[in-house]
């Protein structure tokens, strides 16, 4: 009775932080065992359906597999799962580094192309290392589409076939599937599942979560040349960030089709005790940002030797404006504007206040006070409360590059908050950039914003009100990702990117300001990035919410209204970089 009281409990929690529209959407995966919803055993009819189907384009997969003193039932099992495909027009190349002390390897797969002519192989006169291995592979491949495949793991039958699929639909040059991570040798002992999101460059280079099951065109193979071994360990995260960075389509496919088998001699096992591959990976990521223009310091996070965290070199000390509306509230603003003053290392900054219509005598002395500072402007706008309309009104007032959105009731705790954030914001391809926010009580408040969930069911915060150390799934709250949103309480945008869009939308007066400004962000060709390296504590309520009079909830539910007839679309799919069968 454990585990479904457990998952009770859990939901009962799920619940409470993220809705019940997201609640009842994850219920579907959660409520049944992890085999149900990984889709082992298709149904005959499908699978012969799947058998008989004519796509409108021929392609060849060929499926490469760099073979190293192999178990012999390992091996039979990987190949069988080649063999079971409903798509059938493939070839599996095997290039044998095998030691002289396997040589029932090579007898084996011989044996096996008797009966299977889509077997291709070839024994190298020595082991060339992995990288070389794999090079051999392709050497040998004729296919239209290079798909990349471990010697000790197994495919799902529809695997090709779905993969197929969208090349055909989407025109796909890149495609990728979830995987889980299985205790050999039983399949349905499932260590890990890992649903991933759609192509996200910052996720990729801080952790390789394409990994398996990918495969890709020849002709984008060519543009990005084959494994090099000085990655050897790493080779494959520096193979897919070379493909995705010349990809013209890159797809996720979000089904569980690739199983990853966890056995002692695996790195499935323990790639965390595997120092060549971390330093490989390092390497990895460092050379694809140098590919981008800027310098870059890797290193691994806190959470795992192998999610890295980065250290982009600011190119230029560019002005930030740091723009914090204020009405009252004396003491708030105070402890916002100290922590600032006392921390705060980028030298480059200033402050502009919006007052909004206050009466508090002890705030107009600070103000006073404050008016001392060369970097510090008040300002002044007496209307009705309008978050928008106060933050567009104080940017007119700013001369910086860059616009830093601050609450009134943030606390600085990271004294390179800014460089964290503008380390991403400089880069051509990115709009805003949000920051990792604490309730008082060490627990997050902000790590992102996901569309679907919330009470209201449009959007809401990943990990909200979990532990301030959580690490979160698949390591998610200790690296630098890309994101639909992130809350306009800390966020850090370009004044050119601001302008373009149009600043934020003054219809949105109280609620979803912020995820509509960054969906407009995401609209115009942006990405958005959330850092967990840049930390405050934001003194927001915990139960804080919009149903403190009539007249505001009403006001939030015309926005909600506006909102989602606004962003319908992007509402109705899962959030692209959250699904919901993600354990938030």
């Amino acid at each position: 009775m454990v585990h479904p009281i457990r998952k009770v409990l859990k939901g009962l929690r799920y619940l409470k932080n993220y809705g019940l529209r997201a609640t009842l959407r994850k219920m579907k995966y959660q409520f049944r065992p992890r085999e149900k919803h990984c889709n082992f055993e298709y149904p005959k009819a499908v699978l012969d359906k799947q058998r008989n189907t004519v796509f409108p384009r021929e392609i060849k997969f060929s499926i490469l597999v760099p073979l190293y003193n192999t178990p012999l039932p390992f091996l039979k099992e990987m190949v069988k799962s080649v063999i079971d495909q409903t798509y059938s027009n493939w070839e599996l190349c095997l290039a044998d580094g095998s030691d002289d002390a396997h040589a029932e390897v090579g007898q084996a797969v011989l044996k096996m192309m008797e009966t299977e002519p889509r077997i291709r192989y070839q024994k190298l006169e020595r082991n060339l290392g992995i990288s070389e291995n794999t090079n051999a592979c392709i050497d040998m491949a004729t296919g239209d589409f290079i798909a990349l495949f471990d010697h000790d793991d197994l495919l799902h039958k529809a695997a090709l076939f779905e993969m197929m699929q969208r090349i055909c639909d989407e025109n796909a040059d890149f495609v990728y599937t979830d995987e889980l991570t299985f205790l050999s040798p039983d399949l349905k002992k499932i260590v890990t599942v890992h649903y991933k999101p759609d192509y996200a460059p910052d996720n990729l280079r801080a952790n390789n979560y394409i990994c398996h099951f990918s495969a890709f065109s020849r002709e984008l193979l060519e543009k990005a040349g084959k494994f090099n071994p000085a990655f050897d360990g790493s080779q494959d995260h520096d193979m897919i960030l070379r493909l995705t960075e010349h990809a013209n389509k890159i797809v996720h496919i979000p089904k569980v089709l690739y199983y990853w088998r966890s056995h002692p001699q695996s790195v499935a096992m323990d790639i965390n005790s595997k120092q060549y591959a971390i330093t490989a990976g390092k390497n990895a990521v460092k050379a694809s940002i140098n590919r981008m223009g800027y310098d870059v310091e890797v290193e691994s996070s806190p959470a795992f030797p192998t999610i890295y965290r980065f250290r982009y070199a600011i190119k230029e000390n560019k002005k930030v404006s740091i723009i914090i509306p204020n009405k009252d509230h004396v003491k708030d603003l105070k402890k916002c504007l100290q922590s600032i003053f006392d921390l705060t290392t980028y030298p480059n900054y200033e402050i502009v206040i919006v007052d909004n219509g206050s009466t508090d005598e002890k705030l107009f002395a600070y103000y006073e006070e404050l008016k001392a500072r060369d970097n510090v402007t008040i300002c002044s706008l007496d209307i009705p409360f309008n978050y928008s309309k106060l933050n567009n009104f104080a940017v007119t007032k700013a001369t910086g590059d860059y616009y830093l959105l601050l609450n009134n009731d943030i606390k600085i705790i990271t004294p390179e908050w800014i460089e964290e954030m503008l380390m991403y914001a400089q880069r051509d391809d990115v709009g805003a950039v949000g920051a990792k926010l604490y309730y008082p009580d060490d627990t997050i408040q902000h790590a992102g914003v996901v569309l679907g969930i919330g009470p209201d069911g449009f959007a809401g915060h990943a990990f909200h009100k979990e532990p301030r150390g959580y690490v979160g799934y698949m390591g998610r709250l200790y690296y630098a990702q890309n994101v639909m949103a992130v809350t306009a309480a800390c966020m850090l945008v370009k004044a050119s990117v601001y302008r373009e869009i149009g600043g934020l939308d003054e219809d949105f007066e109280i609620a979803f300001n912020d995820v509509d400004f960054c969906m407009k962000i995401r609209k115009a060709g942006y990405l958005n990035v959330w850092t967990p390296f840049a930390e405050a504590y934001h003194y927001e309520s915990k139960t804080r919410g919009y149903e403190d009079t009539k007249e505001k909830r009403e006001r939030f539910l015309k926005e909600g209204d506006k909102f989602r007839t606004r962003w319908k679309q992007d509402l109705e799919r899962e959030d692209i970089y959250y699904p919901t069968k993600m354990f938030f």
